[in-house]
Order: C-alpha cells, then sequence, then structure tokens
C-alpha cells in the first residue's frame, strides 16, 4: 500500500483499495465519491445516483466549492499536496 494512501486511510470516511483511496460525500442535494489515486497523484469526482449503484464521472468544476475544499482539507491532513485536487488528467 502506497504512504499517502494509507495516510488518506486515517481520515475521517475514506477507505483504502490498492493505490488508491475512496471517500463519499454529500454536497448540497447530491452524492458524490471521490477518488485519489497515488500512482497518478489525481483525484476524480463521481456524481452518484439516487439508486447508489450507478456513478459518473463529472468536471471538477460542477462539484461543490465546500465538497472540493473538504477534499483539499483531507489531502493536506493527509501530507498530500492539495494542489493535486486541481489536476487535469
Amino acid at each position: 500500500m502506497d504512504e499517502r494512501v494509507a495516510a488518506l486511510s486515517e481520515q475521517d470516511g475514506w477507505q483504502v483499495e490498492g493505490f488508491a483511496a475512496r471517500v463519499h460525500y454529500k454536497g448540497a442535494d447530491d452524492y458524490y465519491s471521490i477518488e485519489y489515486y497515488a500512482p497518478s497523484e489525481c483525484v476524480l469526482y463521481w456524481k452518484v445516483k439516487g439508486d447508489g449503484e450507478t456513478a459518473v464521472p463529472v468536471g471538477r468544476g460542477t462539484v461543490p466549492t465546500p465538497l472540493r475544499d473538504r477534499v483539499r482539507q483531507d489531502l493536506a491532513e493527509a501530507d498530500i499536496d492539495p494542489e493535486v485536487e486541481k489536476r487535469n488528467l
């Protein structure tokens, strides 16, 4: 397990799977799944449909600012540069 991913697992709600970490948050009336990938040092946002089974990738510009701020805070607390949240793929 990558040390960055391990550090994220210490943050509230984050779960680890190999070289990735995932957390689920509610933003406004929408549900999101946020994933951090250590090898590419990037964050992906997925909007989760009401059924909880279907998720579609969304651009970070569509994600509520408070949610993005929370993700950057979690990254910083895990000693990951919070600027990776803004990185484009």
